[in-house]
């Protein structure tokens, strides 16, 4: 096992412009397309995301990965098993995926890469999905290549107050790639620069905490700057988010990497769970951000749930909102695309009955693409909450309200409440057992607006409900406490 080493980075300065995530100025919000294929993507970018305001995807690993089989049944997690930095997986093969970033980029929407370079594949008896092969007992990775030098001692995590253990030991019996071996890192490197080549706009690396932030910090430096090619502006630096979870209490924070890109804030996760569970009153609120312990709104990625989480891995536990609580779920979505705070990423899952199930697939072991029904949800076993109304028309909101800030606060001491986004958007919550019914400051111009919950503004007309604003900017906000979705919200461009 080896200690941390101290190394000082003369370009070190480079990391500085990694924190930004290079959208474009009318877009907000990244969606985690969980295990889609790059065909699909590309197609959703065009025809989807691209259209409603979404700004970026997050894909599935692309680096190849081994068959699990047997009683697994290709579970979700054989992407987190890496055989080789081939970018060959069930999504498809390379070229596929540099079509997909190419066609996402053209239309607005940019790709970050889900990054595995804390291990390598546990379980490789039946190979890779580009035909590599590897020999576990003699941690030898031939399709990389990677032997035993390139490893740490093997040794599993126990005691995560230990911060030399949680590095250099084993995430769940994953061999621990030894990242303070030159070989190693110039692998790494020459992965993400070949993934920066076709245009992804940046990662987020899996596992950051198992790692050493001063090895990370020369695998950061080493990255190549984004492709003007790509429509990036000279000298743009690859957007990075970090996952590390830190709930308090262990040894390794999240703050020993913020000076190398954003982090996977679970405490945002962890905490709007709770208050869309009826566990922590709307009117604590008032200072959601910095002032409920998170990080600085511009290091922070925020999101209600993701691929972990959902599965109860990772944190947050049993305060974790996901798709099965719809209507909390939406609420508590609705909510975090109408504040401020944050970098936002919406997550967009498949159904599963159990924490091992993986995506779609045939009998073949084949992923099964999406299938489109008239309200533009999902079929074929994907649930795709991006493309619920509720979440793809406050995605508008969001773009709508940018730039301002939050003002005119209205609660009711418990769990109803109602807020604007300067002059530009209006939003109200009940999650109260009886009806919300009070006139309230929308800060909006008088006129008709479409309530974007429960409606479109289509050819003038609302196809859901619609709220009346007067010359003084108020409205009488009614919000029964049997509404199918417990939230309502109006903006500048929802106006009849």
């Amino acid at each position: 096992m080896r200690v941390a080493i101290v190394v000082v980075v003369a370009c070190g300065a480079l990391v500085g412009a990694q924190f930004n995530p290079h959208q474009w100025a009318d877009r907000s919000g990244i969606v985690h397309l969980f295990e889609w294929k790059w065909d699909d993507i590309a197609r959703e970018c065009e025809t989807f995301l691209a259209p409603r305001g979404y700004a970026g995807v997050q894909v599935s690993p692309p680096t190849e990965n081994a068959i699990i089989g047997g009683s697994f049944r290709r579970p979700w997690w054989e992407r987190y098993q890496p055989m080789s930095y081939r970018l060959i997986t069930r999504s498809g093969n390379e070229a596929q995926f540099a079509s997909m970033v190419r066609r996402c980029n053209d239309v607005g929407v940019r790709i970050y890469v889900d990054l595995v370079i804390n291990h390598m594949a546990d379980m490789v008896g039946e190979g890779g999905t580009a035909g590599s092969t590897a020999v576990r007992s003699d941690f030898s990775f031939p399709g990389v290549p990677y032997s035993r030098l390139d490893f740490n001692a093997p040794c599993l995590i126990t005691n995560y107050q230990d911060p030399v253990e949680v590095r250099n030991c084993q995430l769940v019996n994953l061999p621990d790639l030894n990242q303070g071996v030159e070989w190693v890192r110039h692998r790494i490197v020459d992965l993400m620069n070949h993934l920066i080549s076709l245009g992804v706009a940046g990662f987020r690396v899996d596992a950051v905490k198992h790692m050493w932030p001063q090895e990370l910090e020369l695998i950061y430096n080493g990255m190549h700057d984004l492709p003007t090619s790509h429509g990036f502006p000279a000298g743009s630096r690859p957007f990075l988010t970090q996952e590390v979870i830190d709930l308090g209490g262990e040894a390794v924070t999240r703050e020993m990497y913020t000076h190398l890109g954003t982090i996977t804030e679970f405490r945002h996760s962890a905490e709007i769970g709770r208050v869309f569970r009826g566990r922590n009153p709307f009117r604590h609120l008032t200072n959601w951000g910095t002032g409920w312990g998170f990080l600085p709104s511009h290091l922070a990625l925020v999101f209600v749930d993701n691929h972990d989480n959902q599965r109860g891995h990772g944190g947050g536990g049993a305060d974790v909102l996901t798709h099965k609580d719809f209507r909390s779920y939406k609420m508590a979505t609705a909510f975090m695309l109408a504040h401020p705070f944050g970098i936002v990423r919406v997550m967009s899952s498949f159904s599963f009955t159990d924490t091992e199930q993986g995506p779609p697939q045939d009998a073949a072991g084949n992923l099964v693409s999406p299938t489109f029904n008239p309200d533009n949800s999902c079929g074929s076993g994907w649930v795709c909450e991006h493309r619920w109304r509720q979440i793809y028309n406050m995605i508008g909101f969001r773009n709508a309200v940018s730039g301002t800030g939050l003002n005119d606060w209205w609660d009711n001491g418990n769990y109803q409440m109602a807020f604007c986004r300067g002059g530009r958007g209006f939003i109200a919550f009940n999650l109260e057992s009886f009806d919300l019914n009070q006139n309230l400051q929308t800060c909006l111009p008088a006129g008709i607006y479409c309530d974007v919950i429960s409606g479109d503004l289509v050819n003038g007309a609302c196809t859901g409900s619609s709220i009346t604003v007067g010359g003084d900017g108020r409205a009488q906000i009614v919000l029964p406490a049997n509404a199918y979705d417990g939230v309502l919200a109006i903006h500048a461009n929802s106006r009849v």
